[in-house]
């Protein structure tokens, strides 16, 4: 047992040394691309999203930068718009997948799985994870929102916040192997992919 234990705090050990080697990365979910370090959305078009209702790839040559990460833009007139209207357009919690965000851990979203609601973008990990979260979309968008108010935004390393959440649950946490069974029992088939 001694040694079952002195094994697992080495392990957390070197977990937190690793997460704490990527505290720089803030509190977004942004990825590298050629000249842009800070890329939101995987480099597409965050107007697009309203306007042609997908995931568009922006170009390279037309960009904004907005609270610190660069957004691709399909059209001169689709930066316009963003640049007008930085807000309205850009991705709620900053980038991170909006169900995971309702029990405090930032996630990585995948930038062509999003909904729009009530005029805001939310993006998700997986086109389950988006399922999850209409479940009970009103209670999820409220958690998120206090979540990334209360514990996530600003922070110095959303790596960090995500370990934390891994070991200390939030009140209510459910797990994906929970989320599936509730989907089951609500609507009598397996959830899809």
């Amino acid at each position: 047992m001694r040694i079952h234990g002195s094994l697992w705090l080495a392990s957390l050990a070197l977990s937190a040394a690793g997460v704490l080697s990527l505290a720089g990365c803030g509190s977004m979910f942004v990825v590298a691309d050629g000249g842009d370090s800070n890329l939101m959305l995987n480099g597409n078009d965050p107007v697009a999203y309203f306007t042609a209702g997908r995931a568009a790839p922006g170009r390279p040559d037309i960009k904004a930068v907005h609270q610190g990460a660069t957004y691709r833009f399909a059209s001169d007139e689709t930066r316009r718009q963003f640049i007008t209207s930085p807000d309205r357009y850009a991705p709620q919690f900053g980038g991170f997948s909006a169900l995971e965000m309702a029990y405090a851990v930032p996630v990585g979203s995948d930038a062509a799985v999003f909904k729009i609601i009530e005029g805001r973008l939310y993006l998700f990990e997986s086109p389950r994870t988006r399922l999850y979260f209409e479940m009970d979309q009103e209670r999820n968008l409220r958690m998120a929102s206090q979540y990334w108010e209360s514990e996530v935004r600003g922070t110095a390393s959303w790596q960090l916040q995500a370990l934390k959440r891994q070991v200390i649950r939030v009140p209510g946490y459910k797990s994906e192997s929970d989320l599936a069974a509730e989907y089951e029992r609500r609507f009598g088939r397996r959830p899809g992919n």
